[in-house]
């Protein structure tokens, strides 16, 4: 069966199954347009610095990259008019400010991207990003056009720079059966976080920019019970890739106080139309096993990428549910397995709540680039391709929220990253401050 037919048939069942429910569905009153609007605000504060050990990876050479900067995220949802079909607007202005990111640490050809660039490659004072969509409410389908924030294994918008990622086309959800969530949609541009434009072209991670018209996607999560989840999802990336993605949560708990968790992540990525990054068929997938017992976390995960290539997803985008993909690295090069030992503490069992720490240790060995194809090749300083890569990361992170008067729910995050590779990948030790103030206007 061709398979332009098959995905758009599978998004035509799914939407019938949405629409369907109008027969069946007893109609909930509206909260309106107004009773149901919220208007909130997030000051974020983000201080970011990458030094790269062997001098490497940024514009002046020396090895060197660091920004400060201030976002000011203003976003206003509404709800929907009263009637079978309600009516509602979403909208967003957003505002990053330099704070302090002189000339050689940061700008064009470094690694930091906090703020847009202008035409000498040096970091702009200052930049702004507006927009907004239209949607539509039927029964329990909510359909929305403009500039949308996905979130599902194969396309979801990235947040961990100053301002969030963004794309634009029109997506939908449902929730009409009780503990599954559909969702699908179809986007024509992207807007990266250090940029004001909201129609920016496609871009991946490891391949740049990409001259592809559309991206789309369908599936859906499923809360078996509990302690199970599932998700299935799929995505078409127009003549670049056909993406596949299945997952589970697991938890069981063994007392009050003492819970098994687990789950699975799998991907497969084949190249599709016109193959944009050349022909491939990469399946990668990643498990973890760990304990919760009072105040502490244990988990162990494993990851093996079974392609010949990169694993690649969106720039910035956070469209990437694999255990190993941590702060710096994602272990997804051709062939590379990688295992990961990682241990949370919440402080609130000890009388300090919302105080939590994380550490993690990462290793990757095996990554081979003997197949790769010309798009995701890499190649040693003799001009054969990368074999028997390795390398590692170590993360250290906390977190305090503040719980209580006139300043609760801000937070102070730390977070901590060494990473050391051999010649595929950089070493870097990396520092980002985070702190956030949320306020809720409406």
């Amino acid at each position: 069966m061709n398979n332009n037919n098959n995905f758009y048939g599978l998004s035509l069942i799914a939407l019938g199954m949405s629409l369907g429910q109008v027969a069946v569905a007893v109609e909930q009153k509206p909260e309106g347009f107004i009773e149901g609007s919220s208007f909130n605000i997030l000051n974020r504060n983000l201080y970011f610095n990458r030094d790269f050990r062997n001098g490497q990876s940024s514009r002046t050479g020396n090895g060197y990259s660091e920004e400060w900067a201030h976002g000011i995220i203003g976003r206003f949802e509404s709800g929907f008019t009263q009637g079978t079909v309600g009516f509602g607007i979403d909208a967003f202005a957003m505002q990053g400010i330099k704070l302090d990111s002189g000339d050689g640490r940061s700008g064009a050809g470094g690694t930091v991207d906090i703020m847009p660039y202008n035409s000498k490659g040096q970091p702009e004072d200052t930049y702004s990003k507006v927009g907004g969509a239209a949607k539509l409410r039927l029964l329990d389908t909510v359909v929305k056009v403009g500039d949308v924030f996905p979130s599902t294994p194969v396309v979801a918008y990235g947040d961990s720079r100053l301002l969030p990622e963004s794309f634009r086309g029109a997506t939908f959800a449902n929730t009409s059966i009780e503990g599954l969530t559909l969702q699908g949609g179809r986007l024509h541009a992207m807007s990266q976080p250090n940029s004001s434009s909201m129609r920016d072209g496609f871009a991946t991670f490891y391949a740049g920019s990409v001259d592809a018209p559309w991206i789309a996607y369908l599936g859906g999560d499923y809360t078996v019970n509990e302690h199970i989840g599932v998700s299935l999802y799929t995505s078409r990336f127009k003549d670049v890739w056909n993406q596949y993605y299945a997952g589970t949560t697991l938890s069981y708990p063994l007392s009050e106080t003492v819970a098994l968790i687990g789950g699975l992540n799998y991907y497969r990525a084949v190249d599709e139309g016109k193959k944009l990054l050349g022909s491939f068929d990469n399946n990668i997938w990643s498990g973890k096993t760990g304990i919760q017992f009072g105040a502490h976390t244990l988990t162990v995960g494993y990851q093996r990428s079974n392609g010949d290539d990169d694993f690649d997803y969106l720039r910035q985008s956070d469209s990437i549910f694999l255990d190993n993909s941590i702060q710096y690295s994602d272990f997804n090069s051709p062939k590379e397995q990688s295992l990961q030992l990682r241990y949370d503490l919440n402080m609130q069992s000890f009388g300090i709540p919302g105080l939590s720490f994380m550490t993690r240790y990462a290793k990757g060995w095996d990554a081979d680039y003997s197949n790769a194809n010309s798009v995701y090749m890499r190649r040693g300083a003799d001009g054969a391709p990368l074999q028997d890569q390795k390398r590692w990361e170590r993360d250290i992170e906390a977190k305090y929220i503040i719980q209580a008067g006139s300043l609760k729910d801000m937070s102070f995050r730390v977070r901590q990253a060494t990473t050391r590779a051999t010649a595929f990948e950089s070493d870097l030790d990396e520092i980002r401050l985070i702190v956030e103030y949320p306020l809720q206007i409406l």
